[in-house]
């Protein structure tokens, strides 16, 4: 292909990026000036606060980072230790692990019947 395509594909692509970011800035301006003030008594924003709020909810709510979240381990750097732990306890401690996991944080078999409190369920 020639270069100048390329060029122009380019210039294309930038173009319409910035024509998405605008469009979501100004509707989102929209939306705010249209639900806030009523809903809230909150200020009317301008194109530029709206811009600033929306970096501002990036820096919050997103990443920066350039990592993929695709393949990610999302249980964090200590599972391959926990699950080595767990393959090396015999049946027995992990018996009493589960036991002790489940009085922690008040677990409750599915089949125990409850407690009565007093109230009927109809």
């Amino acid at each position: 292909m020639k270069t100048g395509m390329w060029i122009g594909k380019i210039l294309i692509m930038i173009l319409v990026g910035i024509c998405i970011a605008l469009g979501f800035a100004i509707g989102t301006m929209y939306l705010w000036n249209w639900l806030v003030p009523e809903l809230f008594s909150g200020p009317v924003i301008t194109f530029w606060q709206t811009v600033g709020l929306l970096v501002l909810s990036k820096i919050f709510f997103w990443s920066f980072s350039k990592k993929s979240h695709c393949g990610h381990n999302h249980a964090g750097p200590w599972r391959p230790y926990w699950k080595e732990k767990w393959n090396t306890m015999n049946p027995e401690d992990r018996e009493k692990f589960k036991q002790k996991m489940k009085e922690k944080w008040c677990y409750r078999e599915e089949n125990a019947p409850a407690k009565d409190s007093g109230t009927a369920n109809v």
